[in-house]
């Protein structure tokens, strides 16, 4: 066997083979940086993304978002890749403490209001109404995920 490739390093392993079904334990009373959770009742934007493996990369398409404020956005989040992802709408600093939490608790599985953990072939919607201008991450904190290039950014303009 010759050495690695030097053009794509290699994906990091999954976390474990058992179903990632330990609760997250959030308080889904807290408020979100980057906005709330949607209302079904109003329009919505629908935002298709996709997560995949391609070329030793782990990566969304698209991973760049604008929105305007107080505008309604229905993420229709698909996972096309082999391993499981999830798709966390947070702020920096969120995704800075939710990471080191998600390093302790490597099992941790997510249907919060802000994110979602996809099985491979799976797919979910996230409604979210952005209400705050400014600057956001959407980010897989799976270990190793982030690091491997999976994250994106929401502009979200006045």
């Amino acid at each position: 066997m010759g050495p690695p490739s030097s053009s794509s390093a290699p994906l990091p392993p999954p976390v474990s083979s058992a179903p990632r079904t330990q609760p997250s334990g959030h308080d889904h009373a807290a408020r979100f940086a980057a906005g709330r959770p949607g209302d079904p009742k109003k329009p919505a934007r629908q935002i298709d993304i996709e997560m995949r493996e391609p070329d030793g990369k782990m990566v969304f398409t698209p991973d760049r978002i604008e929105v305007r404020r107080n505008e309604q956005v229905r993420f229709r989040i698909q996972n096309h890749g082999e391993l499981d992802h999830e798709f966390m709408l947070v702020s920096a600093a969120e995704s800075a403490a939710h990471q080191r939490m998600m390093e302790q608790h490597p099992d941790m599985a997510h249907d919060e209001p802000n994110g979602r953990t996809l099985a491979p072939g799976k797919t979910a919607e996230l409604l979210w109404m952005f209400d705050k201008s400014g600057t956001y991450e959407f980010t897989c904190l799976i270990p190793g995920h982030r690091e491997a290039g999976m994250t994106g950014s929401v502009t979200v303009k006045k």
